[in-house]
């Protein structure tokens, strides 16, 4: 590897050092991929779950769709929607001034948050012009998600396209992507501000292209005049920011963030990233699990760090042409495992002596295939049931009839293994890869903890089963959540049986 980027080549250790949940991540410097890492069992090629990082993708929609003479960003929102119209009162001064140029900019004119207002309701883009507009569009920003939403309910209306079948010919197809699934409303148009999946190294081909004025391998995908704009200052977000997160201070474009250094970046719930930085012909796309925005702040601090160190050892090097070549061939430096770290992490799943003590401390668990009813709890999950297969073992989970995420997941002490289950993405329920694994822990023999980890969203799901005199008690945990991220329930033995607790 070329010298000059070492620094970069540090970027994966110094994550896991810092403890940061980052899932998969792509750096491209100077068009050439330098590091491109994931953390087991994630992996190249699995579509990742975008949430609000789909706000820059819908961006990019209006800016091709205006290149295209489809819309301007001066035209009016109600234009394209006359038939859904609040009914029965004069029509708001301010709504009838809101322009797609202030749903870019998060400057509709909205004082509070509409989201749950407008998704309980089957029509969304009704529900968000019958919404108040309290403040003259274009003079105070409120992040929207419906907003993003109405502008891809604009491109859909103007192309009389789906929004993936309008951006496969001009946006997906040219960066070599393979067509996406972008999660619906109720009425079946793209969400636009959440639900799209991209890999991550698609996100970072997305972000070179934006780093490239709009131009991937000689085609101009969108006008270097959209990026332009979409990525400088449209709207004042510094107002109420917290202190920690500086770089969601320093201003809004059009479903751009802004970043110190010239930067800017679309991001997403749980830290999904496509980062792009012209000083220092940088992109780095990334997923991520963080419980906490300030951890994807961390993230970037330690990628400006290195960005800064490795523009001043370039000139250094520039200076000093023996101190190593730049980028060579576009060689590309992969790390696809924490060993490749000399990084050490549990090898409870690969210890033989973990299918002897699993024999011992489950026996009574797997005795008659036993079903466990559980008490009431906020997942809806009604029953448990372990199934014993040799070395191995199904678990059967049960919801009630008709719901889809009732199923068999198989389970093997020595190893993890993939197959599919229904969990919920961004709006609803989809069928998704899900790597399963057990461990029984060592301090005790009647523990038995078995963890879900949905890899093509940032999802982590942990049971753990304890014996109780007659039944389980039964633990959930969620690493990353909207909503209930743990509880605790009993299961009782359905029909007659009781545990041994000798």
């Amino acid at each position: 590897m070329s010298s000059a980027l070492t620094k970069y080549a540090e970027l994966p250790e110094v994550i896991q050092r810092a403890g940061l949940e980052v899932n998969g991540l792509v750096l491209l410097s100077g068009g050439h991929i330098v590091v491109e890492w994931y953390r087991e069992p994630y992996r190249r090629g699995v579509p990742q779950l975008l949430y609000s990082l789909s706000k820059s993708v819908t961006s990019i929609a209006v800016g091709i769709a205006c290149d295209l003479g489809l819309l301007r960003l001066d035209d009016r929102v109600i234009s394209f929607f006359p038939n859904k119209l609040p009914l029965g009162a004069e029509l708001s001064p301010h709504l009838d001034a809101m322009k797609v140029r202030h749903l870019l900019s998060m400057t509709a004119g909205h004082e509070e948050d509409i989201y749950p207002a407008v998704v309980s309701q089957r029509d969304w883009a009704a529900a968000f012009l019958n919404q108040p507009v309290q403040r003259v569009p274009g003079t105070h920003y409120r992040y929207s998600t419906p907003s993003t939403y109405m502008l891809s309910a604009i491109v859909e209306r103007v192309s009389r396209m789906n929004l993936v079948d309008f951006l496969m010919p001009t946006l997906f197809g040219p960066l070599g992507i393979d067509r996406p699934t972008w999660e619906t409303c109720p009425l079946g148009a793209a969400a636009g501000g959440m639900g799209l999946s991209l890999s991550t190294e698609d996100v970072a081909k997305f972000g070179q292209m934006l780093l490239d004025g709009g131009v991937y391998e000689g085609q101009q995908i969108v006008s270097a005049d959209y990026i332009r704009l979409a990525t400088s200052e449209q709207s004042d977000n510094r107002k109420g920011a917290r202190p920690e997160r500086v770089d969601s201070a320093q201003g809004y474009g059009f479903q751009f963030h802004l970043c110190r250094f010239g930067a800017y970046r679309g991001d997403g719930s749980f830290g999904q990233l496509c980062l792009v930085s012209p000083k220092h012909n940088l992109v780095v796309a990334a997923n991520c699990a963080f419980p906490s925005m300030t951890k994807l702040q961390t993230l970037l601090d330690l990628i400006f760090e290195l960005a800064e160190e490795e523009t001043g050892h370039l000139k250094k090097t520039a200076a000093n042409p023996s101190g190593g070549n730049r980028i060579e061939n576009g060689r590309c430096r992969r790390f696809d495992t924490v060993e490749e770290l000399g990084l050490s992490r549990s090898s409870a799943l690969r210890s033989p002596s973990n299918s002897l003590r699993a024999a011992q401390a489950t026996r009574w668990l797997f005795a008659a295939n036993r079903e466990f009813v559980l008490d009431e709890n906020p997942d809806g999950l009604r029953s448990i049931a372990f199934y014993s297969i040799e070395k191995d073992f199904e678990l059967k989970i049960d919801y009630g009839e008709g719901d889809e995420r009732s199923g068999m997941l198989p389970f093997d002490f020595t190893h993890p293994l993939e197959s599919e289950h229904v969990f919920v993405k961004d709006l609803s329920l989809h069928r998704q890869r899900v790597v399963t694994s057990v461990e029984v822990p060592e301090e005790t023999e009647r523990i038995l903890q078995m963890k879900l980890q949905y890899i093509e969203t940032p999802y982590i799901v942990t049971y753990t089963v304890y014996a109780a005199a007659c039944g389980i008690r039964l633990s959930f945990e969620l690493n990353v959540s909207f909503g209930f991220r743990s509880y605790e329930v009993f299961g009782r033995i359905r029909g007659k049986g009781i545990i041994n607790s000798q």
